[in-house]
């Protein structure tokens, strides 16, 4: 049990020194898109690693295991989270001005963002279909 917390940890301890190096490095002068892309490459390495120690574990145990299925409906959910977050803040705000300018538009627009919110809830269902199946 503890030894679970401890290597759950290890990432999350991991992507905060990186925060915190990336923030000292932006005030002590470093440029901030520097240190953005520094940042992107420390959480690719530990996503990196957080998938690839598991296969390892599983190659060398044999053990049957349903953690890819769960990596991936987590990878489901996150990245039809990440396209309906993209698709439903410009409609959203697109729509919002629509109904501003005239109230008669909100049947309309409301559509719209409904469709991006659907992106979403179908990464849930896929996620939702790969964990029974596990």
């Amino acid at each position: 049990m503890l030894l679970n917390a401890i290597l759950l940890a290890i990432p999350v301890v991991f992507l905060i020194a990186s925060v915190s190096l990336s923030v000292r490095a932006v005030n002590h002068g470093k440029k901030p898109r520097t240190a953005l892309l520094t940042q992107i490459f420390a959480c690719l390495v530990v996503g990196a690693l957080c998938f690839i120690t598991p296969l390892g574990v599983h190659a060398a145990t044999g053990a049957a295991s349903n953690g890819i299925a769960l990596v991936g409906s987590g990878l489901a959910v996150g990245i039809a989270g990440i396209g309906g977050g993209i698709a439903v803040g410009p409609s959203a705000s697109a729509a919002i001005g629509a109904c501003s300018e005239d109230p008669k538009n909100f049947g309309k627009s409301i559509i719209f963002v409904a469709l991006g919110e659907g992106i979403a809830l179908y990464g849930l269902l896929i996620a939702i279909l790969i964990f029974t199946r596990a």
